[in-house]
């Protein structure tokens, strides 16, 4: 069915945001600490698991389905071509798999709203999640740990039969550097985007080569720049997959 998998993380990866800004936006007043747990998790400070500990702790109501998609309404963004290359990779016989330690009722409500286009597999956390829809995509699997990421990609080319040679993974940050370290060992071709120092370090103790580095180098440019990387076209990324896969 699939001829490969393209799994990739999606917080400022594919678009310019956290994983806990549905919850910042709701609820303010957590801002600088929820800034502070990401920063620490994706620098492999602490694990994940901790991070939805101390999260729960703070966040004592949740995140409604109607807070959800006020958030969506307001700030819901891509990078640009991000939709472009799902579609192309759709119509094209890969799975695109979204592979974060976001929320997965973010993603539903994102498929819900037609934000984008519907992807048959997302690996995500569970802490936000809401009851089933027929817009959710066909698999769902429970991300809990970074290193989850690569046993949920591992599990998606078990079903679909796609050997580790074809699969594509996508990352930005130290969190992704498990994935990063098991797609290295079976040929996996890797794809640094935005890629920020923490995942630059982990790849270079850990002696994994980054394949290609798309966008902006935060390993070269130590300052964030939002304009620069709306700049980046990810539609371009459809061309490298057909020339990495031919």
């Amino acid at each position: 069915m699939y001829k490969a998998i393209v799994s990739s993380d999606w917080s400022e990866c594919l678009a310019p945001c956290s994983p806990f800004d549905c919850i910042s936006f709701n609820y303010p007043g957590l801002t600088t600490e929820l800034e502070t747990i990401f920063t620490q998790y994706t620098g492999n400070v602490i694990t994940l698991g901790e991070a939805a500990r101390r999260i729960q702790t703070l966040l004592q109501d949740g995140v409604t389905i109607e807070q959800m998609d006020a958030y969506l309404d307001n700030s819901f963004l891509t990078y640009t071509g991000v939709t472009e290359l799902v579609e192309w990779c759709l119509t094209h016989h890969i799975l695109f798999m979204i592979n974060t330690t976001g929320m997965i009722g973010y993603f539903q409500r994102v498929f819900a709203k037609g934000l984008l286009p519907r992807v048959p597999v997302i690996s995500a956390h569970p802490m936000i999640r809401y009851p089933d829809q027929a817009s959710d995509p066909d698999h769902i699997y429970d991300l809990f740990e970074t290193r989850d990421k690569a046993q949920n990609t591992a599990a998606v080319a078990r079903r679909y039969e796609v050997s580790s040679k074809h699969i594509i993974l996508i990352g930005d940050s130290g969190g992704d550097g498990p994935h990063f370290e098991w797609g290295a060992k079976g040929n996996a071709f890797l794809i640094g985007s935005m890629t920020k120092p923490s995942l630059d370090n982990y790849c270079r103790q850990k002696n994994i080569k980054i394949n290609l580095r798309f966008g902006i180098d935060y390993a070269e440019e130590k300052e964030k720049d939002h304009q620069k990387e709306m700049q980046v076209n990810f539609g371009d990324l459809a061309s490298i997959i057909e020339d990495i896969l031919s």
